[in-house]
């Protein structure tokens, strides 16, 4: 049977872009864990972390990564921080193929510039808090990943492609 294909990265790493076009190009189902919360709720990210503060939206984000991953097949795209649950971890672990997703501080930065949908950016030092959450997460994003693909200086398309062969390759 099939693997899911589960994509962890930082924010701006393109885990949702490259995720839909895995999908699309792989014949599956793709989700946004977090695009998932919020059709759910009925709020957006940055309300349920004022309404519910961090900790409220990470229970929500674990409930739909276990949720999601009782499917087979899919192709999910986690939030950056779905890593820091140990819990999660491991399900993602024993629930699929882990692909991080990894890009330079500086294209993080110029990617996730102009959001305003990501709480934890809206500071007076997005970059400085990039780099915290980097530094914090890129162990836990190694630690869960089968494998890790950099997309600084490739193309969406040429991501795709070598995650395809990967995918085929490995039969998942």
């Amino acid at each position: 049977m099939p693997q899911n294909i589960i994509l962890v990265g930082p924010m701006g790493a393109g885990k949702t872009t490259i995720g839909r076009q895995i999908a699309k190009a792989l014949g599956r189902d793709f989700y946004d864990s977090d695009k998932e919360v919020e059709k759910r709720t009925g709020a957006t990210i940055p309300l349920i972390f004022e309404l519910e503060k961090e900790e409220g939206f990470r229970l929500r984000e674990s409930a739909m990564i276990k949720e999601l991953l009782s499917k087979d097949s899919i192709v999910l795209a986690t939030g950056g921080g779905a890593v820091l649950s140990e819990k999660n971890r491991k399900y993602m672990s024993n629930h699929g193929f882990v692909i991080y997703l990894c890009a330079p501080l500086e294209q993080l930065v110029r990617r996730t510039a102009r959001d305003k949908n990501r709480p934890l950016l809206q500071t007076k030092n997005p970059k400085k808090t990039i780099e915290e959450l980097l530094t914090k997460r890129d162990p836990l994003y190694r630690e869960v990943a089968d494998i890790v693909i950099e997309t600084d200086g490739f193309t969406v398309r040429q991501v795709v492609s070598k995650l395809q062969k990967i995918i085929k390759g490995k039969n998942l």
